[in-house]
C-alpha cells in the first residue's frame, strides 16, 4: 500500500510498531514516536510503498533521548541496529535526522552498487550526472530540473549497478539549504516542501517532495549520457563548455564512496560511465537559463 493511504493515526502506530519503507531498491524499517518524523513522512513520502512484514534492509529509530533531555531543551537521536553513529540533534531535526541517516546507511552498506555523491536525473531515455561542490547550487539545480518535467533518480547518490554499468533510482526528497528554499518555492508553485529544520550543522534545511511519476518509476533504471559539472554565479549567462574526461575520472573516483573498497571493479565501472558520458562545466545564474540548456541538452 501508499503511505499516504494511512492517515496520521495509523502511520503513528505503524512507526511505534515498525513501518517498513520502500525507496527504490532498499527497504528501511523504522521506528519513531517524533511528530517531526510523523509530518515529514505523511507530507514527503506519500507516494512511496510500505509494507506491513518482510524483509528489509536497514532497521533505525528516531526518538527522543531519554533523561532530563527529553523534557530540557529536547534531543533527538539517530539509532542503526542498536548503534547511534551521530551525536544528538534537536528535536526538531528529527526529520532531517532521518534522511541524513538513511543516506549513511546507504553510503557505508550498499556496496553492490558504485556510489558516487551526486545527483541524477533523466528525461528521453538520457541520464545526466550532476557532481556538486558545498556551494555550487547542485540541489538548487536538481530541484528545478525535477520541477521542470525531468525524472528524479536521486538528489544525493548516485547508485550504478556493477552488473549492466546502469543508474539505478533512489527517487527520496531533495535537500535544500537557506536560499535554496525560497528560491525553489518562488521557481514553482508544484513544490511541496516540508517543516524547515533551522540551526543544524547546514544551515536551515527543508525537503523537496519527489514528483508522482519519479517515484511510481523507481524500478526503471537509466542510462548515462552527460555528467554536468554545475556552478551557480551572480549574473552569468547559461553555458556548457567542456570537461576533461580524465579530470571527470578522477573527481568521480575522488567522490566515491566505494570506489576503493571494490578494487578493480569500482575502477571499471568509473571507467566505463566516463567513456559513456559527454562531460561539461555548467555557469548559469538563472533557473529559467538552466532549464532550457538542459531540454536542448536531453534532445
Amino acid at each position: 500500500m501508499k503511505l499516504g493511504e494511512l492517515d496520521r493515526a495509523a502511520l503513528a502506530k505503524r512507526l511505534r510498531d515498525g513501518l517498513i519503507l520502500e525507496t527504490g531498491p532498499f527497504r528501511t524499517r523504522i521506528f519513531s514516536h517524533a511528530p517531526e518524523v510523523i509530518a515529514g513522512l505523511s507530507l514527503l513520502y506519500s507516494d512511496f510503498t510500505v509494507h506491513a512484514d518482510g524483509f528489509y534492509d536497514f532497521h533505525v529509530k528516531v526518538d527522543r533521548v531519554r533523561g532530563p533531555r527529553r523534557f530540557f531543551h529536547p534531543q533527538i537521536t539517530f539509532n542503526f541496529d542498536g548503534i547511534e553513529p551521530f551525536t544528538p540533534l534537536p528535536a526538531d531535526h528529527a526529520f532531517a535526522s532521518l534522511e541524513w541517516g538513511l543516506n549513511w546507511c546507504i553510503a557505508g552498506h550498499a556496496h553492490h552498487y558504485l556510489m558516487l555523491h551526486a545527483a541524477v536525473l533523466e528525461k528521453n531515455g538520457r541520464a545526466v550526472i550532476l557532481p556538486g561542490d558545498p556551494g555550487a547550487g547542485k540541489s538548487t539545480l536538481t530541484a528545478a530540473l525535477t520541477l521542470s518535467g525531468f525524472r528524479l533518480l536521486s538528489d544525493e547518490l548516485t547508485l550504478i549497478d556493477r552488473d549492466d554499468g546502469l543508474l539505478v533510482p533512489l527517487a527520496r526528497p531533495v535537500s535544500l539549504k537557506n536560499s535554496s528554499i525560497d528560491i525553489i518555492r518562488d521557481f514553482s508553485s508544484q513544490a511541496v516542501l516540508g517543516d524547515a529544520a533551522h540551526d543544524t550543522h547546514k544551515g536551515t534545511v527543508s525537503h523537496l517532495k519527489p514528483p508522482a511519476e519519479s517515484v511510481r518509476r523507481s524500478n526503471e533504471k537509466a542510462k548515462p549520457a552527460f555528467i554536468v559539472f554545475p556552478r551557480w554565479k551572480a549574473d552569468s549567462a547559461a553555458r556548457l563548455t567542456h570537461h576533461s574526461k580524465a579530470d571527470a575520472f578522477i573527481h568521480a573516483a575522488r567522490h566515491s564512496f566505494n570506489y576503493e573498497l571494490l578494487g578493480s571493479l569500482g575502477y571499471d565501472l568509473n571507467a566505463n560511465l566516463i567513456e559513456a558520458s559527454e562531460c561539461h562545466d555548467f555557469e548559469y545564474s538563472k533557473l529559467s537559463d538552466a532549464i532550457r540548456v538542459f531540454s536542448e541538452l536531453m534532445q
